[in-house]
């Protein structure tokens, strides 16, 4: 499953420090002044998964293939953006594209870095953004709603659904209503899909604190996690800072030991990665042989059937069963033959919804 997470977030706030920290690359310029990033950049990073490791070592693997996901460096927003101050109209598109946002926020002070409102204030800067978004979506629906108008004066039923679909969005847009999936049908969620809003992405807010207070946080990233439990959205804490000092360091031993004198256990990008990577909903099941053991990507309530077909289409087509073992009794029973052995391997057929950390070999026919 290809899965795209934009970063958003004014200038600079460090979102492009930040992505060059989660990329280990420089390909973000990362500079003191308004819209150092115009095309955006894009990153493949590995998420973090320790049972990737511990399979791959049971089933003398040659290969270890984890699961990725892309970052997109989005340039930095402006108020006005919705109506193409700061080149908004080329970002807002940019946005459109990708399958949720983290918002970098700025939750420190530095004289030496200059902030668009000349004052830090985490909820205003993400208030401008919200409204900048927002605007920009209300102008996608009224386009479609005379669209679909023109469409509809020939009575067509599914056009005047259509209709009433886009006057409840643009409703609850203009009344800070959000959007809740449960208020539409199945079918009509296909049709709000396809208008690819960018207020109904998942979002997650990343407060960009200093190196100070990395471990508890401040008053400012306070601010920014109080703000998003009230609009149910996630929140962590980062220092884009130290993860660029991180990332920085070839020698693993070397990013252990400046962890270890900024007080933590590992780097907290792993946690932006990770929550990044929950936004959709995603799960993992393993191939796991001595080849390769690798992590497959999947949406929560997957069936086998469709599981099979990430790896091969005619796994899909062709279907017989999924042979599992749950991943708790793969490592208590030191792989398949002793997974077997104790009665832990299932055979499931087309309707089995495949559980994050099942371990799974299918059985086709085409």
């Amino acid at each position: 499953m290809g899965f795209k997470c934009g970063i958003i977030g004014l200038p600079n706030v460090g979102k492009s420090t930040l992505f060059n920290a989660l990329t280990e690359s420089s390909k973000a310029e990362a500079a003191n002044y308004p819209f150092a990033t115009i095309e955006p950049n894009v990153g493949r990073v590995a998420v973090p998964d320790e049972r990737l490791l511990i399979l791959g070592k049971i089933g003398q693997s040659e290969k270890i293939i984890p699961s990725y996901m892309d970052f997109v460096d989005i340039a930095g927003l402006v108020q006005g953006a919705s109506k193409g101050e700061g080149l908004g109209n080329k970002f807002l598109g940019h946005i459109r594209e990708v399958d949720a946002i983290a918002h970098v926020v700025r939750c420190f002070n530095d004289d030496n870095i200059s902030h668009v409102s000349n004052s830090i204030d985490p909820i205003s800067d993400i208030e401008i953004i919200n409204t900048e978004l927002e605007l920009a979506d209300i102008e996608t629906l009224e386009l479609k709603k005379i669209s679909l108008e023109k469409k509809g004066k020939q009575g067509d039923k599914e056009i005047k659904n259509q209709i009433n679909i886009v006057k409840k969005l643009l409703d609850n847009l203009n009344n800070n209503y959000s959007y809740k999936k449960n208020e539409f049908s199945e079918e009509d969620n296909e049709f709000i899909k396809s208008l690819n809003l960018i207020k109904i992405k998942p979002m997650l807010y990343i407060c960009n604190v200093d190196e100070e207070s990395i471990k508890n946080g401040n008053q400012l990233s306070k601010k920014v996690t109080e703000y998003a439990n009230n609009n149910n959205h996630n929140s962590v804490i980062v220092s884009a800072s130290i993860e660029s000092q991180i990332a920085e360091l070839e020698n693993n031993n070397e990013k252990l030991e400046l962890l270890k004198e900024m007080g933590l256990n590992y780097t907290t990008l792993s946690k932006v990665i990770k929550s990044g990577y929950d936004l959709l909903n995603l799960i993992n099941y393993f191939t796991c042989g001595p080849k390769e053991t690798r992590s497959w990507t999947i949406g929560e309530e997957t069936t086998a059937p469709q599981a099979a077909g990430k790896i091969h289409t005619d796994f899909e087509k062709g279907f017989i069963r999924a042979e599992t073992i749950a991943y708790n009794d793969f490592i208590k029973f030191n792989g398949e033959a002793g997974s077997r052995e104790a009665g832990k391997l299932r055979q499931e057929g087309k309707e089995y919804l495949v559980k994050d950390g099942d371990i799974m070999h299918f059985l086709f026919n085409v």
